[in-house]
């Protein structure tokens, strides 16, 4: 089951995976949902989150969940306890730190279901994820990790309304093991993501919690390009950070993105690839770096989601919580359309 497949990249997923020869059963709060299943020609299931016993019939028969409909925050936490009272596997594509901690923190409740629990299989956070694999294997010991990306493909309305939750928050690292809040552009540095070297801040990225449970390594920042303008403004929010919060701040700023914001174009997406970067540091002050390009989030999120879809469908797993990467290998953002390779100096 596709759920969320009426949202922008919802739909994606739902058009490749038909393209694939897959027959998902498309679903979502709304009925706008069943136009597109009507168009695929692929049954369509319409039901809210609000009630368990009415999400525990929706999922019925269902063996496996993709989880499109954000924002996560709000939606990942009852599918994910549908899931496990149904035993259907769960997968989202959400990057919001919240959910990854609290699917982690159902891993025995997982484990004894036979179910697995993976959210984040697209762009968040699958290439940063496998990044991050790949350098604790290069560097065993290492004691910092710094993830990035360079993208330019733009947003999606869900990633918008995502992002403006998240400026309310403020920033996010690891420190010593535990996640800590800080201002937003908290760190500031620059960077050569694998396109020229640039100015960049520190975001609450989700690698902040999937990184510490891919790798172990305790103190975690994540990175995006950032003019100078754009990190004074970032800094300057920090100050308004309580406005930006106020529930009807927020239902204004998500009424007017869903009017305005309509997600890239196929054409923009495919001149568009992403750069990744991530950098290990151990305790002797060694250095390794890693570099990939990757294609756009968007896209990536369409493969990306899909090949862990088809290993679920093909393999068993033991049942339990996830990253990417422990789940199908470091490897996996090289194996995906439009990826490069992953070097590590």
């Amino acid at each position: 089951m596709i759920y969320g497949a009426n949202g922008y990249t919802g739909e994606l997923i739902a058009r490749e995976a038909t393209r694939r020869g897959l027959r998902p059963v498309l679903a979502g709060r709304s009925k706008a949902v069943e136009t597109l299943a009507g168009e695929l020609d692929l049954e369509s299931r319409c039901f809210g989150l609000d009630d368990s016993a009415a999400l525990a019939r929706g999922l019925d028969g269902i063996a496996l969940l993709l989880h499109c409909a954000g924002p996560f925050s709000a939606t990942s936490r009852p599918m994910i306890e549908a899931c496990l009272a149904t035993q259907t596997h769960y997968l989202d594509i959400t990057g919001e730190i919240s959910v990854f901690e609290y699917a982690q923190a159902q891993h025995e409740r997982a484990r004894l279901a036979g179910t697995v629990v993976c959210p984040g299989v697209g762009f968040d956070v699958i290439p940063t994820d496998c990044v991050a694999a790949a350098l604790k294997e290069a560097l065993p010991d290492a004691t910092h990790l710094a993830l990035g990306f360079d993208s330019r493909s733009g947003f999606s309305p869900g990633t918008a309304k995502t992002s403006v939750e998240g400026l309310a928050q403020g920033g996010k690292l690891r420190r010593d093991g535990r996640i800590v809040s800080v201002p937003l552009a908290y760190s500031v540095r620059k960077i050569d993501f694998g396109g020229g070297e640039k100015l960049a801040m520190t975001i609450p990225w989700g690698d902040v919690s999937t990184a510490w449970y891919s790798t172990g390594i305790p103190n975690i920042e994540v990175f995006i390009p950032g003019s100078p303008g754009m990190i004074a403004n970032a800094r300057r929010a920090n100050y308004f950070r309580w406005l930006i919060g106020w529930p009807p701040v927020q239902r204004a700023i998500k009424k007017r993105i869903g009017k305005t914001v309509k997600g890239p174009d196929e054409n923009l997406r495919e001149k568009l690839g992403t750069f990744v970067w991530g950098e290990a540091r151990n305790a002797a002050g060694v250095v390794r770096t890693a570099r990939i390009k990757t294609a756009n989030g968007y896209s990536l999120t369409v493969t990306g989601s899909l090949a862990v879809v088809e290993h679920l469908l093909r393999e068993q797993p033991a049942g339990g919580a996830y990253t990417p990467s422990r789940l199908l290998g470091a490897d996996l953002v090289t194996r995906l359309p439009g990826s490069g390779e992953l070097s590590i100096t």
